[in-house]
């Protein structure tokens, strides 16, 4: 199998409508990792981002992740001989699968796997210009999409090696800033492209090796999981299996840019201001 978005129940409202208010059209919908072991995977994010898991109607192969008893991702297991990138890939939502796969192999991106027909809609792996994957999803949308899209559960950045040429390819395949009713608002603000979806902000787009994108470059989708400390997250990524890429501070936020014990490269938010843990806290156990 591969790493498909897979929401946990259908919503009332699709990928066709214009989400009744607000953005729905090329909107940021859904997260999805990639994993050789998914029970190995549950044990390193449920340590490192307090995540629990429950199963989907996509099978045995798909977990889904909750963050406070919140839908946050899925976790899919590949198979051996599938030539799968081991890594996070956003999903976003899109009115017509095969329309939207031809616009990105007419702007010279490809089409890894899909669309494939699934449960409860069409899936696509692909990748833009400069090989950064994504994914786009035609089908319902996860339950309460109004409410779980203004706060949704991670933070969505484009680190690229051309920043305006990369929003200029994303606007074109997904419709962004097309005046259509249910199409997202791009600007440009602070030193990177914002994309907004029901008045916030649903993904950035920044240079790669600029202070916006961390400390180490690293060209791609980057999720960004909210922790209450930054510094615990990693602490724990790496008693169990997993590493430090680079960390970055702003006056509001600190993050640092893990990777799993697969090599999926994933960041950790916390508040600017480390949180002390309190001194009866006993850290999780290390993986036997």
């Amino acid at each position: 199998m591969v790493s498909t978005p897979s929401p946990p129940k259908p919503h009332a409202s699709s990928a066709h409508a214009s989400g009744r208010g607000g953005c729905t059209v090329g909107a940021p919908c859904w997260a999805s990792l990639a994993t050789p072991d998914a029970e190995a995977a549950q044990r390193f994010y449920g340590a490192v981002l307090g995540w629990t898991f429950r199963r989907t109607s996509l099978g045995e192969d798909f977990r889904m992740a909750l963050s406070g008893g919140v839908p946050t991702a899925s976790l899919g297991c590949t198979a051996p001989a599938l030539q799968v990138a081991l890594d996070w890939t956003p999903y976003f939502s899109v009115p017509d699968a095969d329309g939207t796969a031809a616009r990105i192999m007419e702007r010279s991106g490809t089409i890894a796997v899909g669309p494939v027909r699934l449960p409860l809609g069409r899936g696509v792996l692909a990748a833009d210009r400069e090989g950064n994957r994504f994914g786009i999803w035609e089908g319902p949308l996860i339950t309460d999409w109004e409410t779980w899209r203004t706060r949704r559960p991670w933070r969505l950045e484009l680190h690229a090696g051309d920043m305006f040429e990369a929003a200029i390819f994303y606007g074109e395949v997904l419709e962004w800033a097309c005046g259509r009713p249910g199409c997202c608002e791009v600007r440009y603000e602070r030193g990177g492209v914002t994309l907004r979806d029901a008045g916030g902000t649903a993904a950035r787009i920044v240079p790669v090796g600029s202070p916006l994108s961390g400390e180490r470059a690293r060209r791609g989708w980057h999720l960004y999981f909210p922790v209450p400390d930054a510094e615990s997250a990693a602490a724990a990524a790496c008693r169990y299996g997993g590493g430090v890429v680079g960390r970055s501070a702003e006056k509001n936020r600190r993050t640092v840019l893990l990777h799993d014990l697969h090599g999926a490269v994933f960041g950790a938010d916390s508040p600017g201001r480390t949180v002390v843990a309190p001194r009866n806290a006993a850290p999780p156990p290390a993986p036997g």
